[in-house]
């Protein structure tokens, strides 16, 4: 059985990889040179762009990004007394409202 995954683990990473690059190829080459004039990009090009995304915005959705830093949050909330807790979720609730109203 672990030689079994030990073989397909990377066959599927590499089929999962190939098939994101062909994806954003042909979006890109669908949408972006018809509403904005860009030229179109080859395979190549597009796991670059897809590279590029993954280590700009920091996840396809999967796991990491918000949800760690969430996670991180709450672990070190989990530590506060209910006093400080209660100071922590009004500059929260401060700094929103301030960010909203400008």
């Amino acid at each position: 059985m672990n030689k079994k995954w030990f073989v397909l683990a990377p066959l599927g990473f590499i089929v999962f990889i190939t098939l994101g690059g062909f994806v954003v190829m042909y979006l890109w080459n669908w949408l972006l040179p018809l509403l904005f004039g860009w030229p179109q990009v080859t395979f190549w090009q597009a796991l670059g762009i897809l590279a590029l995304s993954r280590i700009l915005f920091g996840g396809f959705g999967l796991h990491g990004g918000r949800g760690m830093r969430h996670r991180m949050m709450h672990k070190g909330i989990e530590h506060m007394t209910p006093e400080e807790r209660e100071r922590f979720e009004q500059g929260l609730s401060s700094t929103t409202s301030e960010s909203t109203a400008q």
